[in-house]
């Protein structure tokens, strides 16, 4: 069932004055909702449809198309995309996004899924209230926002990745600000963080992990290769590399934050090519993750 706008209605929400003007002007008041959006995003108008969006949320919907090729496109429901998703500017969507194919757009934002059966690409924003899983690879230049990640590929980001849950990424990690993950990181490839590597449960790469900050975990992390930061190391738990695992200048490496001292021999062992020099907790066995 299609939401109708009445004036009343929408000067309820306090809308900006030039935009409830405009809205006036071209007699959407009466009109469904979805209409309006799409009038607005018609005009160029795209911030007042990002408006509607966001102060009368979204609709149980469905839209389905073979593909999708717009400057800028708004949708209040569930997008379904067959084929391949090309928007130069702005795409939101107010509950999924599902595209059988590659998925470009400006700026992508979901309230709810992003899944993809190619590649994403985004410019400025890749965000989603749920989960986003890409068949390929997820590349954002700016953030990237959402509950879950799960890409076959690799990921590349520009800005800071901020995930509430978990990330799963089926090759190399390379993202130039910081990476929050509530819960866990697992990478196919090498994981390189220039930000803060911030990870509330376990880190496991099957390569090295590399960071131009501190890397923090609240349980273990496992990597195959060296485990290197510019400043501190710090893990709940274990700590183990095949390769060496090395803290900056100055910075110590810790593990075993989050377990009694007592408990660190069988719950927070360090396992390297060699000791690190600067470790400060944890009970180094003295042997390489792959003895």
């Amino acid at each position: 069932m299609d939401m109708e706008l009445t004036q009343n209605f929408l000067r309820g929400k306090n809308p900006c004055a030039m935009g409830y003007r405009w809205f006036v002007r071209n007699n959407l008041a009466g009109g469904d909702y979805q209409a309006a959006m799409d009038t607005q995003v018609a005009a160029g108008r795209v911030e007042d449809a990002r408006w509607l969006l966001e102060n009368f949320g979204s609709t149980n919907s469905v839209l389905e198309l073979e593909h999708l090729e717009a400057d800028n496109f708004v949708y209040a429901g569930t997008l379904i995309v067959h084929g391949d998703v090309r928007v130069t500017g702005q795409l939101l969507v107010g509950r999924s996004l599902q595209a059988g194919g590659g998925i470009r757009a400006g700026k992508l934002e979901a309230g709810e899924e992003i899944q993809c059966g190619g590649a994403i690409f985004a410019g400025e924003l890749l965000q989603a209230g749920g989960s986003i899983k890409a068949a390929w690879s997820v590349e954002v230049e700016g953030e990237l926002r959402a509950e879950d990640l799960r890409c076959g590929w690799e990921l590349r980001g520009g800005g800071h990745v901020k995930l509430k849950g978990n990330a799963h990424i089926g090759q190399e990690v390379q993202v130039q600000g910081d990476m929050h993950c509530g819960k866990g990181l697992k990478a196919g490839g090498a994981i390189e963080v220039q930000g803060l590597l911030d990870v509330g449960h376990g880190i496991a790469g099957n390569d090295g992990i590399l960071c131009g900050n501190h890397i923090q975990a609240g349980w273990g992390i496992k990597a195959q290769g060296d485990i290197r930061a510019a400043c501190s190391i710090r893990s709940g738990e274990t700590l183990q590399a095949d390769g060496e695992i090395a803290a900056g200048p100055g910075y110590g490496v810790f593990a075993g934050m989050n377990v009694q001292m007592q408990a660190w021999p069988d719950c927070a062992w360090v396992r390297a090519l060699k000791k690190p020099e600067a470790l400060i907790s944890g009970f180094w066995e003295g042997r390489p993750a792959f003895a």
